[in-house]
C-alpha cells in the first residue's frame, strides 16, 4: 500500500518534529551539567576515547580545528579536562577528563538513561524492535541519498 504524497510528507514532519522535541528535552534536562552543548560533546568523546588528539576529536565529531580548540580552552579553565603534549608526537595535545568532567558524564549518561525509558515508556520490545527496524530502514535511504549527491557532486 503506498502512501500519497501527503500522507508521507505528514511522516516525515512527525519524525523531524519528535527530533527537534528531543532535542529540546535533552537540552534542558544536560542545563543541569553546567557546560553548554557543543561543550558537552566533547566531553562525551573524550570520555569515550580517553588521551583523544584535538585533531581526533575533530574528524571523529566533524567540527573544524578551530571550534574544537575554542571549547576545549573553555572546558579546560572550567576545570573539566587537562591537555598535555603526547610523548610520541609534540604536534599532538592529548585530551584526558579531570574528576569534574568525569562527574559531568556520569550525570550526562543517567540523564541520558532516564529519557530513553521516559520517551519509550509503554513500548513492548517487540514495539522496540519494529521502531528500530523501521528507522534502520530510514536511515539507509539517507545514507543512499547522501551517496547519490557525493556521486553528482564529483
Amino acid at each position: 500500500m503506498d502512501l500519497s504524497p501527503d500522507a508521507n510528507k505528514q511522516v516525515i514532519i512527525q519524525l523531524i518534529g519528535f527530533a527537534v522535541k528531543h532535542r529540546r528535552v535533552m537540552m534542558k534536562y544536560l542545563e543541569e551539567t553546567g557546560v553548554y552543548q557543543s561543550q558537552h560533546r566533547l566531553l562525551m568523546e573524550i570520555s569515550k576515547n580517553p588521551n583523544v588528539s584535538q585533531k581526533s576529536i575533530s574528524n571523529l565529531l566533524d567540527i573544524s580545528a578551530a571550534t574544537v580548540a575554542v571549547s576545549l580552552k573553555k572546558l579546560e579553565s572550567g576545570g573539566y579536562i587537562n591537555r598535555k603534549i603526547s610523548e610520541t608526537d609534540n604536534r599532538l595535545n592529548q585530551i584526558t577528563l579531570t574528576e569534574k568532567g568525569n562527574d559531568v558524564v556520569k550525570q550526562s549518561r543517567e540523564i541520558f538513561k532516564t529519557v530513553d525509558q521516559r520517551v519509550l515508556e509503554g513500548f513492548s520490545d517487540r514495539d522496540k524492535e519494529t521502531l528500530a527496524k523501521l528507522l534502520s530502514k530510514l536511515d539507509g535511504n539517507l545514507d543512499n541519498l547522501e551517496a547519490e549527491i557525493k556521486q553528482k557532486a564529483n
